[in-house]
């Protein structure tokens, strides 16, 4: 028998360690949320756990579609479950207030950016914001950066 998961405790074999849980925020269509979770599963596994965490239903939806272990919606879910978090990940914009056409509340943001977990934004955005000195990638090329790079280096200190 390989192990079971209960309370983010890892079980096999007598031993026991905590599993790291990564929170993935994202809003409208959730689909940068979903990329990020599709190749978060593939490169780490079960070896981590997968919180899909949209600001509306369709969001949480697509990001547990592409994998993700659990998900909820909302303000509420977000602001309850990001504080328990390992580590952050989304687009900018989640830590932002009214991003996303409004639905980034400010509990929603400050929820995020009070977390003590360290936090991964991806530069992408719909709001009139110009980021300077940040290089405009694709979709797939940042989440290629932030999978094969940033994920494990941050996970490593974690």
């Amino acid at each position: 028998m390989p192990g079971a998961v209960l309370c983010g405790l890892w079980f096999s074999g007598g031993l026991i360690s905590i599993m790291k849980r990564v929170c993935v925020i994202d809003g409208q269509g959730g689909g940068i949320g979903a990329t990020l979770i599709k190749h978060l599963k593939e490169a780490l596994g079960e070896s981590v756990e997968l919180i899909g965490l949209g600001t509306n239903a369709i969001a949480s939806a697509q990001m547990l579609k592409a994998g993700a272990n659990r998900g909820a919606s909302g303000e509420n879910a977000i602001v309850r479950t990001a504080p328990t978090a390992d580590l952050i990940v989304g687009p900018i914009s989640i830590s932002w207030a009214n991003a996303m056409l409004g639905e980034v509340t400010p509990r929603m943001a400050e929820a995020v950016m009070s977390c003590a977990a360290p936090k991964i934004f991806l530069p992408l955005t719909q709001e009139p914001v110009q980021l300077v000195g940040v290089v405009g990638e694709p979709l797939p090329h940042l989440v290629q950066r932030v999978v094969n790079e940033k994920i494990k280096e941050v996970l490593a200190d974690v």
